[in-house]
């Protein structure tokens, strides 16, 4: 099978590392994105939300979809910032895994879709044959699905590191062509086979050299296909490993990774499901696949970047000024002070999570 055949299953068939339950978080879990740092992440993407409800005039109801929603945390986060559009904000929660989906259960309160992204009537004067529209009011609503959903709503698509755990195959340079790698069994397990060759078009890389190797991210295109059926107008933000191709190419093979309790791990084939599989995705295959479905993408920026002008620099001397305050005492309020600052240090680590690329695409 291909090497995108065998991730899916890896990651999310029913003993797949996703469907058990495995992931973000810190104490038995995987590995650590942003959310998991504190709740500083989630007050400034509510902040973000917020931006992105007042360039659409202020719609309400709003609805925001979070792809890759994982454990609920973001959410909750969110909801505790009270973002302005808090009346209007109908949340989705998109999660593959059900295990994940029950422990989001623990931390927001969810409705069903349907209260969620209803109730459905006229405006007040309507008379026109034109389809009943969602009646506003009555939020923040959260409720949570497995897929993206099949309406149509004018709001945001969040996706904090989403794109790099979507299944991709594997193609390798023999100094001549491109060959496909694909996956068997035997009686050892998982191992990698004979490449299969592959039409030249189907590869834009250059400076390969012998034995280069970068992902083919088929599942992109599918997955903003899917986007821009549920999106009528407003932005998607990504937050990813995006990184040029020229720059996977030097890294070879190094963009894949996995992890493991905190830990890179090793093969992906060595107990498929036991680890998560990721890897750096080409900015060239999300500018091609979000054009191809209407979305104009801006500059990317780095996540250090996107929260500066988001206003963490704004909150890290507020926090420092409580502190100095307050030390003294070392109540909760000091020490929530000091974790602002800490977060707000590991959230724009030039070497860490604050190189992490933000891409905002519109339509």
């Amino acid at each position: 099978m291909p090497f995108d055949v065998f991730m899916e299953m890896a990651l999310y068939g029913d003993e797949g590392f996703f469907a058990t339950g495995r992931g973000a978080g810190r104490a038995g879990s995987d590995f650590v994105t942003s959310v998991e740092t504190g709740s500083l992440f989630g007050a400034l993407v509510a902040e973000a939300i917020d931006r992105e409800w007042d360039a659409l005039g202020n719609p309400d109801p709003f609805v925001v979809i979070e792809a890759g929603a994982g454990s609920g945390k973001l959410a909750r986060d969110i909801a505790r910032a009270h973002p302005r559009c808090a009346a209007a904000l109908r949340y989705l929660l998109v999660e593959k895994s059900a295990v994940l989906r029950d422990h989001q259960r623990s931390l927001v309160a969810l409705d069903d879709p349907s209260v969620v992204l209803g109730p459905f009537g006229r405006a007040h004067g309507d008379e026109s044959e034109d389809p009943l529209v969602p009646i506003g009011g009555g939020g923040p609503l959260f409720a949570q699905l497995g897929d993206l959903p099949a309406g149509r709503f004018d709001g945001v698509i969040l996706c904090n590191e989403l794109l790099d755990n979507l299944p991709f195959g594997i193609a390798e340079f023999d100094g001549a062509r491109w060959h496909e790698a694909r996956v068997g069994v035997d009686e050892g397990g998982a191992v990698e086979l004979l490449f299969t060759a592959m039409d030249d078009d189907a590869v834009a890389c250059a400076g390969a050299v012998v034995g280069t190797r970068i992902p083919l991210d088929r599942s992109l295109t599918a997955w903003f296909e899917s986007a821009s059926r549920c999106l009528r107008t407003g932005a998607v933000l990504v937050i990813d490993y995006v990184v040029a191709m020229d720059e996977i190419v030097a890294r070879s093979p190094n963009w894949l990774r996995t992890y493991h309790q905190h830990r890179r791990g090793h093969d992906p084939l060595v107990v498929p499901g036991r680890a998560d599989i990721t890897a750096d995705v080409p900015l060239e295959y999300v500018e091609h696949a979000a054009q191809r479905c209407g979305f104009l993408l801006a500059e990317p920026v780095t996540q250090a970047e996107w929260l500066r002008e988001l206003g963490i620099e704004d909150r890290v001397r507020s926090a420092q000024a409580l502190w100095a305050e307050r030390a003294h005492v070392g109540d909760l309020e000091a020490m929530k002070a000091k974790s602002i600052v800490h977060e707000a240090s590991v959230l724009t680590e030039e070497a860490g999570l604050g190189s992490f690329a933000v891409l905002r695409l519109q339509r």
